[in-house]
């Protein structure tokens, strides 16, 4: 009995040791990227905004957390130059969208994560951008120093009604799309 007892307790310091710890990787937030594409009835607008801060979370290979900050205030139409560009731009930051002054950050946070493939995860996360928090489910592609995503989200339910068909239904050829689309580009 006695014999058994230190090979159990051999195998449960050996077992121990073997057990993988969590790895919190820094996102290179200045070699990442996040582009967007808000579509309106008569055409699209494209841009970029920056990244803060984030760290995505591993445990071995596979994916158990994410954080990340987006800097709101960045918040850049790419298709447009000068006077249209800045004018969209300052649209963009006001309080009838993403009111930046107010809430200069957007935040995620990984709340559940499944694996669907090699490398390949399905994951929800709280988004919030002004202040509202709401879940949202993407596909994240993930090698050893970088994650790639594209999904889109629903401005309406962040409170960014303006020239929502949703709300306005006689706005006519005026209306822009309640979806906007993220690519994001990550590197750790």
């Amino acid at each position: 009995m006695k014999n058994f007892k230190s090979i159990a307790l051999a195998l449960v310091v050996v077992l121990s040791t073997l057990s993988v710890t969590a790895q919190t990787k820094k996102v290179d937030a200045a070699n990442s990227s996040i582009n967007w594409v808000g579509k309106k009835v008569t055409g699209q607008h494209n841009g970029t905004v920056n990244l803060k801060s984030g760290t995505i979370v591993f445990k071995g290979k596979k994916l158990t957390g994410g954080t990340f900050v987006v800097d709101m205030t960045s918040l850049t139409a790419t298709d447009l130059q000068g006077e249209w560009q800045g004018k969209l731009n300052g649209h963009l930051k006001a309080d009838d969208f993403f009111g930046t002054e107010k809430f200069p950050t957007a935040t995620l946070v990984f709340k559940k994560i499944a694996t669907k493939g090699a490398n390949l995860y399905a994951v929800t996360a709280d988004l919030t951008i002004k202040g509202i928090t709401k879940p949202v489910t993407f596909d994240l592609a993930t090698t050893a120093n970088t994650a790639t995503t594209k999904f889109n989200v629903d401005r309406t339910k962040y409170d960014i009604k303006y020239n929502s068909k949703s709300f306005f239904e006689s706005i006519g050829d005026k209306a822009i799309y309640d979806d906007f689309e993220l690519e994001v580009a990550l590197k750790f």
